[in-house]
């Protein structure tokens, strides 16, 4: 780390430890945890936390949250957790084409207005403010959780309309290990994902690889184009053209536990992506006339100590990020040898460092005291060079920027219980960027236990929150502009849950209403000089509300049947001033942002057979910001549908199961992303293998 970083972390560092500072006589922990907590998860694909008045956790009181359980990932194990969270969650996942880049919105927000990290490490580009979620394979994932609205500001500054917690964790098994999985898909894909591990009573080791290539040259309908073919005027059937794709993951994970209190880990992860970047459909040039590609090298690192005691937990993490990204356009084809020539050259590299310090305090079974403290430093070097061979002229303009930008967050909460059924919670966050203060950032939570049998419990939050600008925003050349403002949120929400478990039966559920308004919106706007630039001229007000139910069902000796099912009504309307007289974009739905949107997942089990059905819909967005209907400003709503059927072998030396899925059941055509088109009906098949090395379970502590 630099000294300034260090400087900036040991600061850190003293508020958190003064944070957590108390004389009290502390109880153990557990007394304050869930005991679900410790509990196998059941074969549902999405489970909501118990809502047990006994067991509930002080750290979950009137927070709005969604976990994805290990079986919800197992069953998404071979798709990006792009995939997996817009099959599986009320998140809008805006995709630029199969195998390209995807990003969430939350609530009808930017895609910068969902943080997202990685073992407590955020991992939002700090030059675009987002995540590429078709770069994150779900099989590297062992845990996820949505945490909506208010409840971000426990996770992350920043988070408008959310956030996105993921991490990795240690199997507790004994002895070696080998996992591999072969995936054959259509458009000539080939998954291949394996695992070695490796663990003792204290000490465990994990390597898992993913590599994935595809020449994605599917078929589709092009109805932005209308030729005449053999007589009759028909829409062109054509191939995705320049889309071919490979994506190679490494994480290497290394845990040891010298005794009952302490846990290090260690967690890596490589990326090497080569993906070439689709035609449009409007686009009439031939494959060989262009070509864009885009190369993407990322490191990840995180090293971790936790420290349990009689009531206390702590711990530190430090991490590092390294990113290389390289867009290349070529086109106007040589004349005399046919080669394409390099017309944009534009790389970026990008190096954050991280460290963290927490401390969570339970002095008794009602209280629950927080801190911490995290820094990220980053280093930007952008530039567009046209790298034209050395034949570009002296005078050649070589537009980008460097930068060094530290940000320092500190966060501290209290969690207070003064009866079973009623929990109360302020969290408060602190945050800078550059020389730059936010205003605090608060929120408050509630919630009262209404119906202890039917675990019916009424929750409410509010909270102010803010983000500040990204580097591109900032410095991006032309057009940055460094006097732009913070992002500012306010978010009102109310709900309830339930769970009702009878015999045979478990169902719950959860119904959540959001009022949220973000002022200071950051628009990208044309000049008359030919470039766009940033403006804080937008007023948004988000608000609706969101659905999510579960339901188990045991049928009969060993037959199961698993529902789930997510519901989203997400209004996003720009009621800011208009931009001139003739902006037509108040009053109006914000581009790209459905309004209604839904899934659903069903699961039927039986002894070694298992057949999953996935559902999803997505209401009409426009393209917009005046919502006009016209042929290019709406795409029309679409329903997804998948099915697979899996069936699993046990033998004496290994387990062995078989998976085939076809996705787009109905050859549905549709687009997320106007003049990108999605695949229709297509089909995966899978073989996954298990060897029986003698591993025994063991528990981690």
């Amino acid at each position: 780390m630099t000294i300034a970083m260090n400087r900036l972390y040991r600061t850190a560092l003293a508020a958190a430890l003064t944070l957590t500072t108390a004389s009290l006589r502390a109880a153990d922990e557990t007394v304050c945890e869930s005991p679900e907590a410790s509990e196998p998860l059941s074969s549902r694909t999405i489970r909501l936390k118990e809502a047990v008045v006994t067991g509930r956790r002080l750290a979950d009181i009137g927070v709005t949250k969604m976990n994805l359980d290990s079986v919800a990932l197992r069953q998404n194990v071979t798709n990006s957790l792009g995939d997996l969270l817009s099959q599986s969650t009320p998140v809008f996942i805006k995709s630029y084409g199969r195998g390209t880049m995807a990003t969430a919105s939350f609530r009808g927000t930017a895609p910068s207005h969902t943080q997202v990290t990685w073992n407590g490490m955020k991992i939002n580009s700090p030059m675009l403010g987002m995540v590429d979620f078709s770069l994150i394979p779900s099989y590297f994932i062992d845990e996820a959780s949505l945490y909506h609205g208010a409840g971000s500001v426990g996770v992350s500054g920043g988070g408008l309309g959310g956030a996105i917690t993921l991490g990795t964790k240690q199997l507790g098994e004994s002895g070696a290990g080998v996992h591999f999985i072969q995936g054959i898909s259509s458009f000539d894909t080939y998954d291949e994902f394996l695992r070695f591990t490796y663990g003792t009573r204290k000490f465990e080791s994990s390597t898992r690889v993913c590599y994935v290539t595809s020449d994605n040259d599917f078929k589709y309908r092009n109805y932005d184009k209308y030729e005449q073919i053999d007589g009759q005027w028909v829409y062109p059937m054509e191939r995705n053209k320049n889309c071919s794709y490979r994506d190679f993951h490494l994480l290497q994970e290394f845990y040891y536990q010298p005794d009952e209190r302490n846990r290090f880990g260690l967690a890596a992860w490589v990326t090497d992506s080569r993906r070439g970047i689709p035609m449009l459909t409007v686009d009439y040039k031939q494959e060989g006339q262009a070509r864009s590609t885009q190369d993407e090298t990322t490191l990840r690192a995180v090293a971790s100590w936790d420290r349990r005691g009689d009531g206390l937990k702590m711990g530190a993490k430090a991490g590092y990020i390294y990113s290389y990204i390289l867009y290349r356009y070529d086109g106007n084809p040589d004349p005399d040898s046919g080669e394409l020539q390099q017309m944009i050259h534009s790389h970026s590299r990008i190096n954050t460092g991280y460290g963290q310090f927490y401390a969570e305090y339970y002095p008794t079974p009602k209280w629950a005291l927080t801190a911490n403290a995290s820094v990220n430093v980053h280093s930007v070097s952008s530039l567009d060079d046209p790298d034209l061979g050395g034949a570009q002229p002296e005078d050649t303009i070589r537009l980008g920027y460097d930068k060094v930008r530290a940000e320092v967050s500190l966060l501290a909460t209290v969690k207070y219980r003064p009866h079973p059924r009623l929990g109360l919670g302020i969290d408060l966050r602190g945050e800078s960027y550059g020389r730059n203060l936010t205003p605090l950032i608060p929120a408050g939570f509630v919630d009262y236990t209404l119906w202890p049998r039917f675990g019916v419990v009424l929750k409410a939050s509010v909270a102010r929150n803010y983000r500040y600008p990204s580097l591109n925003d900032l410095y991006f050349k032309p057009g940055g502009n460094d006097s732009l403002k913070t992002e500012k949120g306010y978010t009102y929400e109310g709900g309830m849950e339930f769970r009702v478990k009878e015999g045979v039966f478990d169902f719950g559920g959860e119904v959540t209403v959001y009022n949220s308004h973000i002022r200071d919106w950051i628009v990208w706007l044309p000049t008359f000089k030919g470039f766009w630039t940033p403006k804080n001229i937008k007023e948004v007000h988000a608000y609706g509300v969101e659905v999510r139910a579960d339901l188990s069902v045991m049928l009969a000796r060993g037959l199961k049947l698993d529902l789930d099912g997510t519901f989203s009504w997400s209004p996003s309307i720009n009621v800011g001033e208009p931009m001139s007289p003739a902006d037509q974009s108040v009053g109006k739905q914000l581009p790209y942002e459905p309004e209604f949107s839904g899934t659903a997942t069903g699961r039927l089990a039986w002894r070694s057979w298992g057949l999953l059905w996935q559902f999803c819909y997505y209401s009409e967005r426009y393209t917009m910001s005046s919502n006009d209907i016209t042929l290019t400003g709406r795409l029309t709503p679409y329903v997804m549908n998948n099915l697979s059927l899996e069936k699993g072998f046990a033998f004496r030396r290994a387990d062995l199961s078989l998976k085939a899925t076809i996705n787009n059941l109905f050859n549905e055509e549709y687009l997320s992303v106007l003049s990108r088109p999605m695949p229709r009906m297509n089909c995966e098949f899978f073989i996954n293998v298990r060897p029986k090395w003698g591993k025994k379970n063991r528990t981690a502590k």
